[in-house]
C-alpha cells in the first residue's frame, strides 16, 4: 500500500482576479491560491483521495498563505519548500465576457521556477499510486531536471504518470521548445488530459481523432482526454473514442480551474477503475462526473479553495 493515491509537482502561485471596481473606478483583484497542479489535488482530496505537492514558493506573505490553505485543504506539503531568496509566483487573470481568460505573469524569477532536482524528497515519490505533472515546471532548465528526476523516480516506484500540457505561451522563450517538451511529457505519461487548441497546435490537425492518432503514431499512451470546453470531452482509449456533452449553465463567471478539475474527476476515476478495460458505460460515466464538476467551477471565483464536493457534482447532474 501507498501513502499517497496522487502527488503533483509544479506551480503553486497567486491568480490576481478581478472582483468590482473600486470608488475611483480602479479594478480591484481578489487573491485568489491557485496552479494547475495543486487544483487538481484539491479536488481529488475532495474526492477521498489521500495528496501530496512538490513545489517552491517565497517565504513571503503570499507563499505563507499559499501553504495554509494546502494544509486547510488536506493537501501533503512535506516537499513544498519555502525560499526567502525568490518571491512568490503571481498571475493577473484578465477574464473575458464568455469566461475564457488571458494570463499575465510575474516570474521572471517566480519561486515556482526555481525549484532543484537536488531539492526533491525520492521516498515521497516512491510512494504514490499516481504522478500528475505539467508544463509550467519544465519552463526553465532547473525545474525542468526537477521535474525530469521526480517522473523517473515515480515510473521506477510502479506508479501511474499522468500529465496536461497547460500550455502558457507568454512562459517560453519559443513555442518550438515548448512542443520539445510537450513531446517528452508525452512520452512519459500513461494518462493525457489535453486541451481542444493544445492538440490542434501540437498535431497541426483540426480534427481531434486525428490528432489523438498523431500523438499515437510516436506514443502509446493508453488514455487521452480531450477537453472541448463548451462542446464537452472525449475518452480515447486504445482502440475508440466515448463523447459526452458539457454542462452548460447561465451562471458562468470564468473558466479558472474547469480543467484542472475535470482531469482530477478523470484521475480519481483511474485510480478506482483501473486504467485500461475500460467499458463505454464507465467512460461515459467518467466523463459526465468531470464535466459536471468542471462546469461547477466555472460559476465560482478561484478554484483551489471552492472545489465542489463528490455529493454536490452528483446532485448537479440529478438536476440536468
Amino acid at each position: 500500500m501507498k501513502k499517497y493515491d496522487v502527488v503533483a509537482l509544479g506551480e503553486l502561485l497567486i491568480d490576481f482576479t478581478q472582483n468590482g471596481i473600486s470608488e475611483q473606478g480602479n479594478g480591484l483583484f481578489e487573491a485568489n491560491p491557485g496552479g494547475a497542479p495543486c487544483n487538481v489535488l484539491s479536488m481529488l482530496n475532495n474526492l477521498g483521495k489521500k495528496t501530496s505537492f512538490i513545489g517552491k514558493v517565497g517565504d513571503d506573505q503570499f507563499g505563507r498563505m499559499l501553504k495554509h490553505s494546502l494544509d486547510a485543504l488536506g493537501i501533503g506539503t512535506e516537499d513544498l519548500i519555502l525560499d526567502d531568496k525568490v518571491h512568490t509566483t503571481l498571475a493577473l487573470v484578465h477574464t473575458f465576457a464568455d469566461g475564457d481568460r488571458d494570463f499575465s505573469f510575474y516570474r521572471q524569477p517566480g519561486a515556482d521556477m526555481m525549484l532543484r532536482a537536488d531539492e526533491l524528497k525520492e521516498p515521497l515519490l516512491a510512494d504514490t499510486r499516481l504522478f500528475h505533472f505539467g508544463t509550467l515546471s519544465m519552463t526553465h532548465e532547473g525545474v525542468r531536471a526537477a521535474t525530469k528526476k521526480a517522473v523517473a523516480a515515480a515510473k521506477a516506484a510502479g506508479a501511474l504518470v499522468s500529465f496536461d500540457p497547460n500550455l502558457r505561451p507568454p512562459l517560453w522563450e519559443s513555442m518550438d521548445e515548448a512542443k520539445e517538451q510537450v513531446r517528452w511529457g508525452l512520452s512519459q505519461c500513461d494518462i493525457l488530459k489535453i486541451s481542444d487548441n493544445e492538440i490542434q497546435w501540437l498535431t497541426g490537425r483540426e480534427d481531434f481523432t486525428e490528432g489523438v492518432a498523431c500523438i499515437r503514431r510516436e506514443f502509446p499512451v493508453p488514455l487521452i482526454l480531450v477537453s472541448m470546453g463548451g462542446k464537452g470531452s472525449r475518452a480515447y482509449d486504445m482502440t475508440h473514442y466515448v463523447e459526452v456533452a458539457p454542462f452548460l449553465q447561465e451562471h458562468t463567471i470564468e473558466t479558472t480551474g474547469a480543467g484542472d478539475t475535470f482531469c482530477a474527476c478523470v484521475l480519481n476515476y483511474v485510480l478506482d477503475h483501473g486504467l485500461t478495460g475500460l467499458s463505454d458505460e464507465q467512460l461515459t460515466e467518467m466523463l459526465t462526473f468531470a464535466n459536471a464538476a468542471a462546469s461547477i467551477i466555472t460559476t465560482r471565483k478561484g478554484a483551489l479553495r471552492v472545489m465542489p464536493s463528490r455529493q454536490e457534482v452528483l446532485d448537479f447532474i440529478q438536476s440536468f
